[in-house]
């Protein structure tokens, strides 16, 4: 659990919802249900320190910017909770076309074939 210094809030990183992964890209043969996941859920050792104003950033990233977490209000327990956003993330369609190929993999075996 991360230390909280004065003002900061504690976050969790959860899974896309709907406000986050409508119209994002979902190649073919992959559950829709895939775009959700992001890289860092379930993520909850962090805190966040509120702006000047007294706001908590709208957005928080992750490997040099290529993995966004969308704020979207806090949890029973308080903490701020943010969830992936795959339209804001750059490295969404990348990751998107490596799980493809997994199903296609998996798909192609399930059928008897090679890989």
């Amino acid at each position: 659990m991360a230390t909280l210094l004065r003002g900061e809030v504690r976050a969790i990183l959860q899974p896309a919802g709907t406000a986050q992964y409508r119209g994002a890209y979902c190649p073919k043969g992959v559950p829709f249900a895939e775009v959700r996941r992001g890289p860092f859920d379930g993520k909850q050792d962090i805190a966040v320190r509120p702006d000047a104003d007294g706001e908590l950033p709208k957005h928080m990233t992750f490997g040099d910017g290529r993995v966004v977490y969308e704020y979207d209000g806090r949890d029973k327990q308080g903490r701020a909770v943010y969830r992936y956003s795959p339209l804001l993330s750059p490295s969404h369609r990348a990751v998107m076309d490596g799980v493809a190929e997994v199903y296609a993999a998996h798909a192609l075996k399930a059928q008897g074939g090679h890989q």
